[in-house]
């Protein structure tokens, strides 16, 4: 018996969906990338331009990939390093004092592959206050990242993490639990 593929659907964006994205894609990220270093305040207000929600004090490195900036919710205080990835395809938050390092990815979509048509799905990611999302490393999709935890260098995250854990490794392993011995 051969297995079924996955069949594509029509954009789940609509028309002006689509134009929003186009430009955000031509317009948007091109601000983004051909802005100076250390003009932080001007990135933050592109992205607000285009629908994000961005406190104050953050730090945008100009290389970082954001896929859809109106469904960001940024805290202040918080730093987005060189060359991560926000694939914000549902709703992302990022708490206060948080910092994104370099490489690290974001991934707030993904498919239904139980169903036939492969359905878009865009669960919610939810980074807490004081959190250290190391190089490299990757939350996905429907996860809740705790107060206070990190996530070591490649370390992923396909669980929620509790307040104040250290997690090592794929798949991801709490090593610490942030409470007092």
């Amino acid at each position: 018996m051969e297995a079924s593929q996955p069949v594509p659907i029509k954009s789940t964006w609509g028309p002006l969906g689509n134009i929003v994205r186009v430009l955000w894609m031509i317009v948007g990220r091109t601000l983004l990338r051909l802005s100076f270093d250390g003009s932080d305040a001007y990135r933050c207000w592109v992205l607000r331009r285009f629908g994000a929600k961005v406190g104050r004090n953050v730090r945008l490195a100009r290389s970082c990939r954001i896929e859809i900036p109106w469904t960001l919710d940024i805290r202040d205080n918080v730093h987005i390093g060189e060359r991560s990835i926000l694939y914000s395809l549902g709703p992302i938050e990022i708490g206060e004092g948080s910092v994104i390092s370099h490489f690290a990815h974001l991934c707030a979509g993904s498919h239904d592959f139980s169903k036939r048509t492969f359905d878009l799905t865009k669960p919610p990611i939810v980074i807490g206050k004081g959190c250290w999302i190391g190089p490299d490393a990757f939350v996905g999709a429907g996860v809740t990242v705790g107060d206070s935890a990190v996530l070591l260098p490649r370390a992923c995250a396909f669980k929620n993490v509790r307040a104040g854990a250290v997690i090592e490794g794929n798949p991801g392993k709490e090593i610490h639990s942030g409470t007092a011995s």
